[in-house]
């Protein structure tokens, strides 16, 4: 790839330099691939020092959805798009540009749930969080002294064991998985509670305990709205638990969150941020589970964050989506994720990717069942679409495990506390599931 040398630098940054230059000024405990963004192509990703591929089933952590330069983002006209919206970053919040709006109607038609009305853009997934936080408090309170409250009542926030919503603001008080990322950071005490979560192959034993578990998290929700009355402005959740743990919930919990949250009056949050844009098969991981979230807050595939809002929050007149600079942000977003996310989205409906990705998910789970029937070692295989996992016996046997992957060629990520997860394009195909299998078996033998 041709570089612009800087004037005033005496040389470039070659690949085999990159690590050290960065170890310099920053910690440097990724996994120590240079991305040759030319030669990385589909599900491949090349290395820039070696030219050494590796089939990447971590996908920049869930955010690339068609894998390496999918040939229709190499199209001149989209090119032409991409680098006019990259020469400057303009302020959305304040100018608008029809690069914006092409966005914002894609976006609507293709992606929107019919249900929700507001959009609210930015930059980085915490923040899409922290701003329907903000959404819901803000509702709540107003709804409150509209009810003759005489002081602000509605800030604390219901969540759940090991989720994990970010590592700023707001979201610190919700994550809860690696204590490196919470420590001595300020909190808020809002209640916690359990996470019911599902064990695979799902046997009538494992219903048993998991509808005990559901009871017992309903429960503590019920013994928090109780102790804290009209202080709840709203219950958060992660359709399935990324970070945490790849946790799989049955769909009656998720429909008694939301109707608990229905005789509450408090907003049913959920975060897409993983499981949104297609990664589960359908364009966002509620729909699998017969519900109707009030707020949702996107990211990762999508490129550019934000949350959506359904009407519901209109039950206050001046709600954050109508008072200026209540929730907002100097870029709202970035143009060149809105372009390039646009894009993305244009060519997974085209492409009828949600459907390949349902398709090769089940196929994927398949081979992952073929293999721990064959090893010992993997256990509680789960996955819906792109979204998948398995478990490992330990956290040490896991980190050795994936780091035997990555010296064999295959890109895979490590799931709270002891599971490997997979997280390819939604472009995949059985003759790269197939060869995933076959990296695992040898990272199995060395």
């Amino acid at each position: 790839m041709p570089r612009i040398k800087s004037r005033f630098l005496a040389e470039d940054v070659p690949p085999g330099k990159v690590i050290d230059t960065l170890a310099k000024r920053i910690l440097v405990d990724g996994f120590h691939i240079v991305v040759d963004l030319e030669r990385s192509k589909g599900s491949y990703m090349v290395d820039a020092r070696t030219g050494r591929k590796y089939l990447d089933m971590y996908s920049y952590f869930s955010t690339l959805p068609i894998g390496h330069n999918h040939p229709k983002m190499r199209d001149r006209d989209f090119l032409r798009e991409l680098r006019s919206a990259a020469l400057e970053n303009p302020a959305n919040s304040d100018v608008y540009t029809e690069e914006y709006a092409h966005f914002v109607r894609v976006f609507s038609r293709l992606a929107m749930p019919k249900f929700m009305k507001h959009l609210f853009l930015i930059a980085g997934g915490a923040l899409a969080v922290e701003n329907a936080l903000k959404a819901a408090i803000d509702w709540k309170i107003r709804k409150n002294f509209n009810r003759g409250a005489k002081r602000e009542l509605g800030r604390k926030v219901i969540h759940f064991k090991e989720a994990f919503h970010g590592r700023s603001g707001y979201t610190l008080s919700l994550t809860n998985t690696a204590d490196t990322k919470i420590k001595y950071f300020p909190k808020f005490k809002w209640p916690r509670v359990l996470n019911p979560k599902l064990r695979f192959p799902v046997t009538e034993g494992v219903i048993k305990e998991v509808e005990k578990n559901e009871k017992k998290s309903l429960s503590q929700i019920n013994s928090a709205l109780r102790k804290y009355p009209k202080r709840i402005a709203c219950l958060i959740i992660e359709p399935i638990q990324g970070e945490g743990g790849d946790n799989h919930f049955r769909p009656e919990f998720l429909q008694s969150l939301e109707r608990v949250c229905r005789e509450n009056d408090i907003m049913f949050v959920l975060d897409e941020i993983q499981t949104g844009f297609g990664a589960t098969g359908k364009m966002w991981g509620f729909e699998h589970f017969g519900i109707k979230p009030d707020i949702i807050a996107f990211g990762k595939k999508s490129q550019i964050c934000g949350i959506m809002a359904s009407k519901k929050v209109d039950e206050v007149k001046d709600n954050v989506f109508y008072v200026s600079s209540r929730i907002n942000s100097t870029w709202g977003g970035n143009l060149v994720d809105m372009v390039r996310g646009r894009r993305y989205l244009e060519i997974i409906v085209q492409d009828k990717l949600l459907d390949n990705a349902t398709k090769m998910g089940d196929y994927f789970v398949k081979r992952l069942w073929e293999l721990a029937e064959r090893n010992e070692k993997v256990s509680n295989v789960r996955g819906r679409g792109c979204f998948l996992a398995l478990e490992m016996p330990s956290r040490k046997q896991r980190d050795s495990f994936r780091m035997r992957c990555w010296k064999n060629g295959l890109a895979v990520l490590a799931s709270w506390p002891k599971s490997i997860r997979f997280r390819p394009p939604l472009n995949v195909n059985k003759e790269e599931i197939d060869e995933c299998i076959e990296k695992l078996e040898k990272s199995f033998r060395k």
